[in-house]
């Protein structure tokens, strides 16, 4: 367990929290609601990625400066990159202490904050810019500590336990791919965007086979609208604690929620980490269970109909965005073949070609 303080004058700024993985849709947009706080009570998250203002428009960035900054593809929808510094520490809003808002920093484009600006929470004690305030509606709640203003202190306290991949089998915490009134989640968008990104790098650019279900329906309609027509030459498939081994060509493994540390698969399977709560439900999908106690009971191998199980009113589309973004930092986006694949999702706008 730990705390963060101001690195000014060591005013405790955070409720004690561990360290978990960050979300695979921390910096996801969605809808225009309100959304739900990214980090869980109790936990943190840091992003290794430069995050936040000073924005640098593309046209002041060529390409070599670009790569050094780990982007090795630019997307039309993308207008300038984030030159803040690498290292921000993510928070729920709940665990935050002794901050006040900055008001001149308190931009937003609809009904909140968005951040625009940089650090929008000075410090109470001492009124150093530490933190800021992500609450507008599309966005999930959050504040980023920036790491230049905070230190992290080590505190007594329970520490969550590491739990090893055989308990988190048997636990099973899942994340449903669907919500009430008919919504994929937008969990599961942000991590198929992820996930696929890295899926097409495996594939060489070769059409995939891809199981039939909830895999085929989240990443099969995807892959088949972006891999070349013909046979398929390489096997998509689940691996990982819990199921039996496969000798597909690449595996969806589920990166562990707590590390951020993905489950190895034997060679020469290549393993392409998906978040651990849709991958969860993928290998073990789960029954409807009734909202009331149930009295009585039916006979073996006889599911009961209420509530009927949600079901999502389109077919499933991985965020273009999410997809684009995780392309654009992964250097085989140079080759000539996914180049092409980038382009054309890219040019797509929201009629996106999955």
């Amino acid at each position: 367990m730990a705390v963060f303080v101001c690195a000014r004058c060591d005013a405790v700024l955070t409720a004690p929290v561990s360290e978990v993985a960050l979300p695979a849709h921390a910096h996801h947009s969605f809808g225009h609601d309100m959304l739900p706080p990214l980090m869980e009570p109790g936990t943190y998250a840091v992003d290794p990625e430069p995050h936040g203002p000073p924005w640098k428009p593309w046209s002041e960035i060529g390409e070599d400066e670009a790569a050094a900054r780990g982007v090795f593809a630019r997307a039309r929808r993308f207008h300038s990159l984030p030159c803040g510094a690498s290292g921000a520490v993510a928070v729920a809003p709940g665990d935050t202490r002794a901050m006040v808002l900055i008001p001149e920093r308190c931009d937003g484009y609809c009904l909140g904050l968005d951040g625009r600006d940089g650090p929008n929470l000075a410090c109470a004690r001492c009124g150093r810019p530490v933190a800021t305030r992500v609450d507008d509606c599309s966005l999930w709640q959050v504040v980023w500590l920036a790491p230049d203003a905070v230190r992290r202190l080590p505190v007594e306290g329970p520490a969550d336990r590491i739990l090893d991949w055989e308990t988190l089998a048997e636990e099973r915490r899942s994340t449903p791919p669907v919500e009430q009134l008919g919504y994929w989640n937008p969990q599961w968008e942000a991590a198929v965007g992820v996930a696929l990104a890295h899926v097409l790098v495996a594939s060489g650019g070769a059409p995939l086979a891809v199981p039939g279900g909830l895999l085929a329906d989240t990443f099969g309609r995807a892959l088949d609208a972006l891999l070349p027509k013909g046979p398929p030459a390489k096997r998509l498939a689940l691996a990982g604690p819990g199921l039996p081994g496969t000798d597909a060509d690449i595996v969806l493994v589920p990166l562990h929620p707590q590390t951020g540390q993905a489950w190895q698969p034997r060679p020469p399977s290549v393993g392409v980490p998906l978040a651990a709560g849709v991958w969860m439900h993928l290998a073990f999908p789960q029954e409807q269970v009734p909202p009331i106690p149930v009295t009585g009971g039916l006979p073996d191998g006889f599911l009961r109909d209420d509530p009927l199980p949600l079901r999502p009113q389109w077919l499933f589309r991985a965020d273009a965005r999410v997809l684009l973004g995780t392309l654009a930092r992964l250097p085989a986006v140079r080759e000539p073949w996914l180049r092409g694949i980038f382009d054309r999702v890219d040019g797509q706008g929201y009629a996106r070609p999955f």
